[in-house]
């Protein structure tokens, strides 16, 4: 990058518009643009493993180190890991959209013996185990370490 040559009336450089003075946060790689990772920590790692794999119908990927597991979930990842502190989360851990496919996506995982939440909510309309308001709809059900999880869809 060129800047005008300093003068003896003004020392330093003197920035203008053929000239951009580069902005350090310009120049790191921000987040918009970079996958987010939803992180579940689970007591046991191998029984998460087979309920994210046989009953959410994740794809496993390799590990890089004993206690966790990471899965593909569409184009991105869900790591589960081994913590002291899993299932103390009491808000939802992981939402996955599922667009115009939640009544099938719900009606599968109750088949594999999956128990849906049914919660109270302002303005939220219960049918079965979907939750409504105006056209988005909802069904939240938990892993065996008591993490909820989350389907949307129209």
């Amino acid at each position: 990058m060129q800047f005008p040559v300093p003068s003896a009336q003004c020392p330093v450089p003197i920035p203008d518009s053929r000239f951009p003075i580069p902005n350090p946060i310009d120049e790191i790689a921000m987040l918009n643009a970079k996958n987010a990772v939803a992180t579940i920590a689970v007591k046991d790692i191998e029984a998460a493993r087979k309920f994210y794999k046989d009953v959410v119908g994740l794809t496993p990927m390799p590990a890089s180190e004993p206690g966790v597991a990471p899965f593909k979930s569409g184009d991105a990842e869900v790591l589960v890991y081994e913590s002291q502190f899993a299932g103390t989360n009491k808000a939802t851990a992981a939402t996955w959209n599922v667009d115009d496919e939640l009544e099938n996506v719900v009606d599968t995982l109750k088949k594999k013996g999956v128990s849906f939440e049914h919660y109270e909510m302002p303005g939220v309309t219960r049918r079965g185990d979907l939750h409504e308001t105006g056209s988005s709809r909802a069904a939240w059900f938990k892993d065996p370490d008591g993490n909820i999880l989350a389907l949307v869809g129209r």
